[in-house]
């Protein structure tokens, strides 16, 4: 069936449009009084990549869902050869190695991983005969989840990984997993974290223990998810030592930004004194005191909500926030009518990569995630994130333009 652009969800479209757009007047006021011409002009560089993304959306939503579904094991074979191949071809920034450099076009191959894993989950689930949040279906999915996954934590790209986690998780409740069962696969991340205080560790296995006895899950289910949380709490030691200086002076950091207020602090402190400057309405377009002076770094990109709300102060924060819930809910909406299950489960696949990424981002400019890298789905500076996010549009809006297919 052809796409129709009278059936296309305009209401889920404008609100991309909106954001995106919102984002380049973000990225301009956050670069305006900067000494350098090049910075100054990382807005028409995000024109030009929206533009991209807009032919990108064109054609991901003339392409049949159908194809997308039958060719979602090839194109996850191939994002395993490019993360593969990044190791020996890859460009290395900043101590890590994420990026292929095509002249003026960094493309990253973990946003295209993202979109294999999305399909290539979406298809498994899909065709599940049974239960589909059975023990074995669930092992399954985690098995074909973790093979990228451990090839973007080799780069390393803890905030890439994490989707891949949170993406899993959203699949299984859209499964049918009640919210019991996804606290007991949650529950070994947990008990890493939990472990590093004995007293935390024990109190978290009396919570633990008390959730198994009330879920009743079966003596299989539930002695394994006991033992994998020991283990989990036991190995936290030896993965803490295997993590980069960077990522544990993160970690630390979020705990406490005040260890360092001029080193691994001071991003996220700068961005507290930004939202909190900003007040009830903000200092105004342009205003933007933390950016003037370039106290605070990464504001086009991984901090633009930080100069949203010096700017526009909380109301436009929630504005913005109010846009992203209610894109989330047309998404949503269209995964509710889909008849193909594909399509379902692709469409709330990609809203939980949208909500994810935009919890994170924000979480991290006011203090209460750590700093990882994701970007602001939409707003960011970054062509391939852009281009990533209105594919993730355009596959919600095809699937909801042809929803009434099996």
């Amino acid at each position: 069936m052809s796409v129709s652009y009278y059936s296309l969800d305009w209401k889920l479209i404008l609100t991309a449009v909106a954001l995106t757009l919102i984002g380049v007047a973000l990225i301009s006021s956050a670069q305006y009084y900067s000494g350098s011409e090049a910075l100054r002009g990382y807005y028409l560089k995000q024109l030009l990549w929206f533009a991209i993304s807009a032919l990108v959306f064109a054609v991901v939503l003339h392409v049949p869902l159908r194809l997308f579904d039958a060719s979602a094991y090839l194109l996850y074979g191939i994002s395993l050869v490019l993360l593969i191949a990044i190791f020996f071809v890859g460009s290395t920034r900043l101590g890590a190695t994420r990026w292929f450099s095509l002249g003026p076009i960094n493309l990253s191959p973990s946003d295209i991983a993202k979109i294999a894993i999305l399909l290539s989950l979406a298809r498994y689930f899909a065709y599940i005969r049974g239960n589909p949040v059975a023990p074995k279906n669930l092992i399954g999915s985690l098995a074909l989840t973790l093979i990228p996954m451990a090839l973007v934590l080799k780069q390393p790209d803890l905030g890439t990984s994490l989707v891949f986690i949170a993406l899993l998780i959203g699949l299984w409740f859209w499964a049918g997993l009640s919210p019991g069962f996804l606290a007991l696969a949650l529950s070994p991340g947990i008990s890493m974290i939990a472990s590093a205080n004995i007293v935390a560790w024990v109190l978290f296995f009396v919570v633990l223990l008390a959730l198994i006895f009330y879920l009743r899950p079966g003596l299989f289910y539930g002695s394994t998810t006991v033992l994998v949380n020991l283990a989990c709490g036991m190995i936290t030691p030896f993965v803490w030592n295997g993590l980069q200086n960077y990522q544990k002076l993160r970690i630390l950091t979020f705990l406490d930004p005040g260890r360092d207020p001029r080193g691994a602090g001071y991003q996220i402190i700068q961005s507290r004194i930004s939202i909190g400057s900003g007040g009830l309405t903000g200092k105004g377009f342009l205003n933007s005191t933390q950016s003037r002076l370039e106290f605070l770094p990464e504001r086009h990109t991984d901090f633009i909500f930080s100069v949203l709300g010096e700017e526009f102060g909380f109301i436009g924060a929630m504005i913005v926030l109010g846009l992203f819930l209610y894109l989330l809910y047309r998404m949503v909406r269209i995964a509710l009518k889909c008849r193909s299950k594909f399509s379902s489960y692709l469409v709330f696949g990609a809203a939980t990569i949208i909500l994810f990424q935009t919890f994170i981002n924000i979480g991290m400019t006011i203090g209460i995630t750590p700093v990882t890298g994701l970007p602001l789905p939409f707003l960011s500076y970054g062509g391939t994130s852009l281009v990533f996010n209105w594919a993730l549009v355009a596959l919600a809006v095809s699937a909801g333009s042809t929803w009434r297919e099996y």
